[in-house]
């Protein structure tokens, strides 16, 4: 788990600012739902054999009355389980966003850790496949904002329930057939998650799971239907993919579309985003039927993949530092500070540390790293005369001049043309 600290903070601020902008372009609002949840909730919506409620979850006891709680490990559940209980359907479809921490306790491996960030989108009521789509082309849209390269996009088709018990026996029989070529972990799911074992990252096991029968070969009439359709939107808005029919996902509660935004950037941690319908959960978690398809993109991730290709933002610089060089000097320079404030500047203060106010000379090298356009200097001499000095720091050119506190308050409102 890791402190976010500035300059770094600046990033994410940033981040979160272009997401916001996504969401309101595609017309999603954002919702916030509490970190702690009932531990029942991640059992029945995530299911019992997946990796996260097995080995991940934080989960405890409240001491006062017994209740098993837990971290949030993922917030789809919580955000279906706040549609249900607050009816948020009763009106039709709704889109929701939102931004947040989650946990689980896994190894930590670069851009994974055990306290991460996740953005995340629901799209509630809606059974068509162009919401697939539209989902899809909006985390297209996010890593446009962010001014990253064009992402590989995985999709697949999982189908329907009944589709996915006929293909499920036929991979248990494969399976059975080959147990020697099974780890441990595979043969621990091959009754209880069959599925997941296509989704191993063991290379000795890849010959078996390559041998595999493919769920495609078992989707009917409606569910390949559906996927053409995401297939037909995605080519229509020019974005190319791939199939890939060894893709699931590690919740139960996936049905039809599936998919993946990879980089080939970050080793083996290479997934940004993913997602896909979950049409069956809102049921599970005790509601009226009602479709969904979303993702989640992992924060920390994005920015690091951010990072290595040199983006994001310039570091925040103020537009003014005011040098205050003793105590007689500070009421005056908090007073022109505040009017600056007020007319929207960005302005430091000099303040003294347990060593005194320090020299003119140490205050200027913190006014140059500061990054400020200009350096408002409070001497006893200007002020004995009712002015201060302005002294323009990224413009070795422009002269330093003396300005009285009206005209420096005047001044304010031109800062940035100046």
């Amino acid at each position: 788990m890791n402190d976010i600290l500035p300059p770094g903070s600046a990033t994410w601020e940033w981040f979160e600012q272009c997401v916001r902008r996504v969401m309101h372009r595609y017309g999603y609002r954002s919702v916030r739902t509490p970190i702690v949840e009932p531990t029942a909730l991640f059992v029945r919506g995530l299911g019992e054999v997946t990796d996260i409620v097995e080995k991940e979850m934080y989960s405890f006891v409240d001491s006062m009355n017994g209740d098993a709680l837990t971290l949030r490990p993922e917030n789809t559940a919580g955000v279906v389980r706040a549609s249900i209980e607050h009816n948020l359907l009763h009106d039709g479809g709704k889109r929701l966003y939102y931004v947040g921490p989650m946990f689980r306790h896994e190894r930590p491996q670069r851009g994974r850790y055990r306290q991460f960030h996740q953005v995340g989108v629901e799209a509630l009521g809606f059974p068509g496949a162009e919401i697939d789509v539209e989902i899809i082309l909006m985390a297209r849209a996010l890593w446009s904002e962010l001014g990253l390269p064009p992402l590989r996009l995985e999709i697949n088709s999982l189908g329907q329930p009944d589709e996915r018990r006929a293909h499920r026996q036929a991979l248990i029989a494969h399976f059975e057939s080959r147990r020697d070529e099974l780890d441990a972990d595979a043969c621990r799911r091959l009754h209880s998650n069959p599925l997941r074992i296509l989704d191993t990252k063991n290379p000795a096991m890849a010959a078996v799971v390559d041998a595999a029968p493919k769920l495609m070969d078992f989707l009917g009439t409606a569910s390949l239907g559906h996927f053409d359709m995401v297939r037909r939107g995605l080519e229509a808005a020019g974005q190319p993919f791939v199939v890939n029919p060894r893709l699931v996902r590690g919740m139960d509660y996936y049905n039809l579309t599936v998919f993946e935004w990879v980089t080939d950037r970050l080793g083996a941690q290479g997934t940004l985003c993913g997602g896909g319908r979950y049409d069956p959960l809102v049921e599970m978690l005790g509601g009226k039927p009602a479709p969904g398809v979303g993702w989640g993109m992992g924060i920390e991730r994005v920015l690091d993949l951010v990072s290595e290709l040199g983006l994001g933002p310039q570091a925040p610089a103020a537009d003014v530092y005011a040098v205050v060089p003793d105590p007689a000097a500070a009421i005056p320079a908090l007073s022109l500070a505040e009017t600056l404030r007020n007319h929207g500047l960005s302005v430091v203060l000099h303040a003294a540390s347990s060593e005194g106010w320090g020299s003119m000379k140490s205050q200027f090298r913190r006014a140059d790293a500061s990054g400020a356009r200009f350096a408002l200097i409070f001497g006893a001499d200007e002020l004995a005369r009712g002015c201060v000095s302005l002294k323009p720091l990224r413009d070795p050119q422009s002269p330093q001049r003396e300005l009285s506190i009206a005209q420096a308050s005047a001044w304010a409102p031109g800062l940035r043309v100046a």
